[in-house]
């Protein structure tokens, strides 16, 4: 079982890319600069190398922490459920936990900033913690009730809190069609900043990254449990199932 191809088979080399050109290609790359106080706005057009070097800091260790955003979706044809579920953990929901808090936060900043612009996306910060507060509920509910399930081998009574999961798989779907509305498919406009830009990448990652991860759920991980006799563990996952809602 195969979820996608890897997005790239190398890792580029940014060391003399502009922070700027990062910035509007890594999503999650705002947060590292953030973080180590590297403009990636008004001095956008500096390499990662040059802006690196002024900040008395190590190439090596920030081109680590950029490589490190990106994200392998190759998966082992068998996988047990076990497998399955850490990896969703890992991949999914501990992604979603970084992801979203810094969308909201450059949400905010380019309606502050753009206001007056005809194309700012006005009430997308609100509309992405909605999905925030939402979705973090949602997955501690998977990681405390459901994903123990899963390891334990199942139950009798598995499918009543796996179709709870599927519904609110299908209001996250819903929300992400408001977000892709308001953002024109996360398309920014022309003219548009850096920090807008960014945002926008981190929508469509966001958005893939959610499809996928709902689709890992609705029609891999749970299936296997819901077609099952008898509760066991299995060691593999089937396919089949309903669609996300995603679309």
């Amino acid at each position: 079982m195969n979820a996608r191809q890897p997005l790239a088979s190398t890792t580029p080399d940014r060391t003399e890319q502009s922070l700027g050109s990062i910035a509007v290609q890594l999503p999650g790359a705002t947060a590292v600069f953030r973080e180590l106080k590297l403009d990636f706005c008004c001095n956008g057009h500096v390499s990662l190398r040059q802006a690196v070097q002024d900040k008395n800091l190590s190439l090596a260790e920030v081109v680590n922490q950029l490589n490190a955003l990106e994200h392998c979706e190759d998966l082992p044809d068998e996988l047990t459920a076990t497998d399955l579920v850490d990896h969703i953990i890992a991949r999914y929901h501990d992604v979603h936990r970084t992801q979203l808090p810094e969308l909201i936060r450059m949400a905010h900043r380019v309606e502050t900033v753009h206001q007056n612009n005809p194309n700012v996306p006005a009430g997308l910060a609100k509309l992405l913690e909605s999905i925030r507060d939402d979705l973090l509920d949602h997955m501690v509910k998977e990681e405390t009730i459901l994903f123990p399930l899963f390891k334990s081998g199942g139950n009798p009574q598995i499918g009543q809190p796996i179709g709870m999961m599927r519904a609110e798989h299908i209001s996250h779907g819903e929300a992400m069609d408001h977000v892709n509305a308001l953002t024109n498919d996360a398309t920014p406009p022309a003219g548009a900043c850096n920090t807008w830009r960014a945002l926008y990448l981190g929508i469509a990652q966001f958005n893939e990254d959610l499809i996928n991860h709902i689709h890992l759920e609705n029609n891999v991980l749970f299936p296997a449990f819901e077609t099952a006799i008898a509760p066991a563990t299995r060691s593999g996952c089937g396919g089949g199932g309903n669609g996300c809602g995603c679309h």
